[in-house]
């Protein structure tokens, strides 16, 4: 019927040509190219939101190293609940052979900048990444001094040679022993790199300089303190009486912990710099108060050729009597001369630590980096002199204290 009805409706002598369905797109092709270009940016904010990448796709050098051989276990030393960790082993090696160094060129994406990094099997003075030579090479740090925990580097006796000795600062300790001197602790360095780097410049070099493990690269700020000839020392935070309300920190020793805990954790803090004569506590006034859990951690620092310095936060101590029974050189702190830190009372402390100074023969000091003290301290220093005091290291005070 259709057909019948198209052929009566065409015009005469004319062909009627069959009609073909096209198909149509839903959309044209400008719509089809906006919609790509919109997937691609989404997909490009994706990566940029969620992809953990701080170097924010800078070039960067991947090196395989050779792995070391297997380690032997240590129960003694694993926390209690835990697998055994690979027991310490000394890091003292022989120096890798020409042939084992590799050189890799390091592009930084943002400068342009080339640096050329020697990795070498046991080689410590490898280079770092701003071309200045490793910790252990520019610290002073003896190799021999150190050896590998899971953790990273610790100190250890080695060849008669003890950290203690070592890296304790010089002084006329001939002088010392003749005269009143006064050793000054300045404490809770390494977080906050410009309170750090005020004490380690604005302080003479017999100041001893405290640092916590805490802060992004604590390492580097003891280096430069002990590259302007301070001694360092190196505070473990410990449990307080008002713990957890108090806390001192991550891997804080604890009362509540067995002795294998809490060494797991004083070796995680003794890894993370290098170069310190001796540790002290930071905060811990229960800790250090509560005999079976002190006498590991001293006897460990007496072990590792170290010294112990007591900030004398609390009265109820028993550092004092365990380090003297390990024969571990100690010092305890007099007073803090910015426990009220004002100008007037910090300079009444130190006028009270120079009367101990001259009636006793040492007095110590123990100070915090605020502005105040840093700036008192400086200007009383430049005075000792005159009133035949002598400033030495915290070391020079303990052996003065223990030939006494």
């Amino acid at each position: 019927m259709a057909e019948a009805a198209d052929e009566l409706s065409t015009p005469l002598g004319q062909q009627t040509v069959g009609r073909t369905r096209r198909f149509r797109l839903p959309f044209t092709a400008m719509q089809a190219l906006a919609v790509l270009l919109g997937l691609v940016l989404v997909g490009f904010a994706g990566v940029v939101l969620f992809n953990d990448n701080p170097l924010g796709g800078e070039p960067i050098a991947r090196i395989t190293l050779r792995n070391a051989p297997p380690a032997a276990t240590d129960e003694k030393h694993a926390p209690a609940g835990q697998p055994a960790e690979p027991a310490v082993k000394s890091a003292a090696k022989a120096p890798a052979a020409a042939g084992d160094a590799k050189t890799v060129t390091i592009i930084d994406g943002s400068s342009g900048k080339r640096q050329d990094v020697v990795i070498g099997a046991g080689d410590p003075a490898e280079k770092t990444m701003d071309g200045d030579a490793a910790p252990l090479a520019m610290a002073g740090i003896d190799p021999r001094l150190l050896e590998k925990s899971r953790y990273g580097m610790i100190p250890v006796v080695a060849d008669g040679l003890k950290p203690f000795t070592v890296y304790a600062a010089e002084a006329d300790r001939a002088k010392a022993a003749r005269m009143p001197v006064i050793a000054i602790v300045v404490g809770g360095l390494g977080v906050g790199a410009a309170k750090t780097t005020d004490a380690i410049m604005k302080l003479p070099p017999a100041v001893t300089l405290a640092f916590t493990p805490y802060g992004a690269d604590p390492g580097k700020l003891a280096e430069r303190a002990r590259g302007q000839r301070h001694e360092i020392m190196l505070q473990i935070p410990m449990e307080p009486f008002d713990y957890p309300d108090n806390d001192p920190g991550p891997q804080t020793l604890l009362t509540t912990l067995s002795s294998e805990q809490n060494l797991d954790r004083l070796y995680w803090h003794l890894s993370r710099l290098q170069g310190y004569a001796g540790i002290a506590n930071f905060m811990g006034a229960r800790f250090v108060a509560t005999d079976p859990v002190m006498q590991p951690i001293v006897r460990e620092a007496a072990k590792r050729g170290l010294s112990w310095f007591d900030d004398g936060s609390t009265p109820r101590s028993v550092a004092q009597s365990l380090s003297a029974g390990q024969s571990l050189p100690f010092a305890r702190a007099d007073f803090a001369i910015d426990a009220v830190p004002t100008s007037a009372e910090i300079d009444r402390a130190l006028v009270k630590l120079e009367t101990i100074a001259k009636e006793r023969g040492t007095a110590v000091g123990v100070a915090s980096a605020l502005p105040v003290s840093i700036e008192r301290l400086g200007a009383w220093l430049k005075t000792l002199d005159s009133k035949g005091i002598m400033l030495v290291p915290l070391t020079t005070a303990m052996l003065k204290s223990k030939s006494g």
